[in-house]
């Protein structure tokens, strides 16, 4: 489930907002602030049919992660696509 999203940088430091938060890529490992990664997330499904269906649907819960991707990654892996400014 990813967004095809163009950049939006709507974000505006000021001295009121302190330390930014810093998390790690998902795909690369690089310390980005919390403001400029892109949100992924990644779930967990059950493809073979015959094994969905002897397990039937209370027997088991499906997952999702949040993944943070640096904008490097986001791009590479066509998460966002950048935009041109006129």
């Amino acid at each position: 489930m990813t967004r095809k999203d163009s950049y939006k940088r709507g974000w505006h430091h000021t001295k009121t907002r302190g330390k930014e938060t810093i998390v790690t890529c998902g795909f690369c490992g690089r310390k980005v602030p919390k403001y400029k990664t892109f949100v992924v997330y990644r779930g967990f499904s059950i493809s073979d049919p015959s094994l969905r269906k002897e397990l039937g649907r209370g027997r088991f819960s499906l997952s999702s992660t949040k993944i943070y991707a640096c904008p490097g990654c986001a791009r590479h892996r066509k998460i966002v696509k950048k935009t041109r400014r006129k």
